[in-house]
């Protein structure tokens, strides 16, 4: 199995005992999960439009908990800045629970978290969504747009997904993906996926390869450019 930590991992850690790119290959995706920008539900900030106003009307003014150094919530906060050529004040905090409590307190501003982890308060109102970063909404949060929809290109996600070794025999990658497929079918295992705020997405090994490969950029270019060093 393989998670999207996997690419992040290559573009924040000066050396590694293999090769994240080019010693795997792709057997099948299975399944995405946006991140959300959240605030508390009485804030200020109602929309990405308002977020940018007011970002822009004082830069660094608006703080953003973070939680850990170089994990997908943190550079994806970085993009979101970049994308949206905003400045924001970083306050970092040593787990996604005391981040969390930090933002419907009002220690800070927003955060930045994967669906799965905030549908709930979202639903019940503990917390407001103010941007998904797939293109397309959460179906369990629908209400929440996306940054696309916004104006911008944002469009990340963590995934989950199946990987041998770079040369495995095409055989064995055929067969094993038939077999990620078939299980991928079954109305169980969407169903528990749903359940935990996933989002089906199986492909083929070629389709996963690439998917991986090309995050490992993508995740150096953010961390460049947010000058967050490596490890």
């Amino acid at each position: 199995m393989m998670a999207a930590g996997h690419s992040v991992a290559a573009a924040m850690y000066k050396e590694l005992p293999y090769d994240p790119a080019e010693d795997f290959v792709g057997v099948s995706g299975i399944a995405t999960m946006p991140l959300v920008l959240i605030t508390r539900p009485d804030s200020e900030i109602d929309s990405v439009a308002t977020l940018v106003e007011k970002a822009k009307a004082d830069p660094g003014g608006l703080t953003i908990a973070s939680v850990g150094v170089g994990s997908t919530q943190h550079l994806t906060a970085a993009l979101i800045a970049s994308e949206l050529g905003i400045e924001l004040l970083e306050i970092p905090y040593a787990k996604t629970p005391e981040g969390l409590a930090a933002v419907m307190s009002g220690e800070v501003d927003m955060m930045v978290e994967v669906a799965s982890t905030v549908i709930g308060q979202i639903g019940s109102g503990d917390l407001r969504g103010i941007g998904v970063t797939s293109t397309e909404p959460h179906p369990a949060i629908p209400e929440v747009g996306t940054f696309t929809a916004a104006g911008y290109d944002l469009d990340v996600s963590t995934w989950y997904g199946v990987a041998a070794p770079a040369g495995t025999d095409e055989a064995i990658l055929s067969a094993a993906s038939a077999a990620v497929g078939e299980a991928t079918k079954s109305e169980a295992f969407a169903k528990s996926l749903e359940e935990g705020g996933f989002i089906l997405a199986p492909s083929s090994p070629e389709a996963f390869t690439q998917k991986f490969r090309d995050a490992v950029g993508v995740w150096k270019t953010v961390r460049e450019a947010a000058g967050i060093a490596q490890n």
